[in-house]
């Protein structure tokens, strides 16, 4: 294992594909000239030239639809999309052609295409540079969504999806990208998706959540531990396809759970697991599942209005303690 930043995985993962099939390739918005505005792509166009790190023009549409269309002749694109909120631009590509196409040909074609999306709320980037849209994509047949929460899901999971033969959104969360943590010292370290990852094995409450809450989820059973309240921590990774055993594991172990997303509440990924334990789980329960997001508002400039909206450790531990305590 060695220590390494968010944005280091992604760009070793990134390498090591393009080593190791030469179908692999990446584009984007200004992607070689500036190597990423996260540094994710520094030094690519170097080894690899221009022909497999393009710059593209400043149209979403275009730049999906290639990637579509790479895709079915065989390659394995990643495209860039710069900040997630610019899929909007892109919804036709992605959402009727990338999702459907391997359906609509009866399985004598594949998209092998990985959409990377960095995402969510930084410190005063406005409405439409902070959103977490993943619930959308989950709702939509045909594709995957895998949302790493730390440098070695960062690394395993965009392995993962390039491998994949399916069209995979992959979202990674803007304000991860300089944090370290420890990552495997192999090459062909792969996250597969569809597998959920325990952090923290506790008895009284379950708190099931991906991407950066998972580091917020941490910290609130910290919080819990010092008031005697022992806590599991699960790290989804993936939102599209759930590993629901891990979450039914969890419920039967803990009987209580909270679900927690940065994405706005309603309508979010926890309100599909929440129906999932409720319908598969319920006799396990010993209280009614509680369900933490963002709030149903576009994220606010104003700093301190922007730290008021989204669950933190804090409101995570509070929900926790007022769920073992039976204080809903």
């Amino acid at each position: 294992m060695r220590t390494i930043s968010f944005t280091e995985a992604t760009l070793e993962a990134m390498r090591e594909e393009m080593r190791r099939d030469a179908t692999v390739f990446l584009m984007g918005e200004d992607i070689a000239k500036q190597g990423g505005i996260f540094g994710q792509f520094k030094g690519l166009p170097q080894e690899f030239g221009l022909d497999r790190v393009r710059d593209t023009p400043i149209s979403e549409a275009a730049l999906v639809g290639a990637g579509v269309g790479a895709a079915l002749t065989g390659c394995r694109p990643v495209v860039d999309m710069h900040f997630a909120d610019f899929i909007t631009c892109a919804m036709d590509e992605l959402v009727n052609q990338a999702a459907k196409l391997r359906y609509m040909f009866g399985e004598q074609c594949i998209v092998p295409m990985t959409l990377r999306a960095p995402d969510g709320i930084t410190k005063s980037a406005g409405s439409q540079h902070s959103q977490a849209l993943e619930g959308w994509f989950v709702h939509t047949p045909g594709l995957e969504v895998v949302v790493p929460a730390d440098a070695e899901d960062a690394k395993g999971l965009l392995k993962a999806a390039i491998r994949s033969d399916n069209p995979t959104l992959y979202f990674e969360h803007k304000a991860l990208f300089p944090q370290k943590g420890p990552v495997p010292d192999d090459d062909d370290f792969v996250v597969p998706i569809g597998k959920a990852k325990t952090m923290r094995d506790g008895s009284d409450v379950a708190i099931v959540t991906y991407g950066i809450t998972v580091g917020r989820a941490i910290e609130a059973a910290a919080l819990l531990e010092a008031d005697g309240i022992d806590a599991t921590v699960i790290n989804l990774r993936t939102v599209w396809p759930l590993d629901y055993g891990a979450i039914a594991d969890a419920v039967a172990r803990t009987h209580r759970v909270v679900v927690a997303h940065e994405a706005v509440r309603v309508g979010g990924v926890g309100a599909e697991i929440a129906a999932f334990i409720g319908e598969k789980c319920f006799d396990e329960l010993d209280a009614p599942v509680v369900r933490l997001g963002a709030a149903h508002v576009p994220v606010p400039f104003a700093p301190v209005l922007q730290e008021a909206m989204y669950p933190r450790a804090p409101m995570i531990a509070d929900a926790a303690r007022r769920l073992v305590r039976k204080q809903l």
